[in-house]
């Protein structure tokens, strides 16, 4: 385990049986809160970002947003935010998805995407991959290139990964942890 890693898990909180019995959450907040941890955790996914190429940073909602932003403000791109349906103004581009019970829907501003972009997804957990799947798509709908995928957490034994090798087709899929 690398240095960074082991930082990274440190600040890491499990708790038991939320949201619901049986499942045990992992609570990124003490990570958010230790200003050393955030920074390195920012330089990390940063440093994704200029591997990939990317020319802006796509955080979905909402734990999305709050590493996303600061990744792309340290590589010194353009940060979009994907939202749930209804939270943005003016014209935007959907993408439904299927959950484990029932269907939601993601949306984006589509002007803020152009052909010349090519996007890195940040979001803090890799989980069944339905999210980032339906981002994947509305990004390449929007005329933009997928650069990459970055986490900072991925629950490996939930399959994320093999659901979206296929829609990544070939871009890479980053998780700092795997757990």
């Amino acid at each position: 385990m690398t240095g960074i890693e082991e930082l990274l898990l440190s600040r890491i909180r499990d708790v038991a049986d939320y949201p619901e019995p049986g499942v045990m959450f992992k609570d990124i907040t003490p990570l958010l809160a230790d200003p050393g941890a955030f920074t390195a955790l920012t330089d990390a996914l940063a440093a994704v970002a200029a591997s990939t190429g990317a020319t802006k940073v796509v955080g979905l909602e909402a734990r999305g947003f709050i590493l996303g932003a600061p990744v792309a403000v340290r590589a010194g791109l353009g940060f979009i935010p994907v939202r749930k349906a209804g939270k943005l103004p003016g014209a935007t581009l959907s993408q439904a998805y299927d959950l484990e019970y029932g269907s939601a829907k993601i949306e984006v501003h589509a002007e803020d995407l152009s052909a010349d972009d090519r996007i890195l997804i940040v979001d803090d957990v890799l989980a069944t991959g339905g999210t980032a799947e339906a981002s994947i798509e509305l990004i390449r709908r929007a005329g933009a290139e997928v650069a990459g995928l970055a986490v900072l957490m991925e629950l490996g034994f939930l399959g994320g990964r093999a659901r979206l090798e296929p829609a990544l087709a070939g871009a890479p899929l980053e998780a700092l942890l795997v757990v």
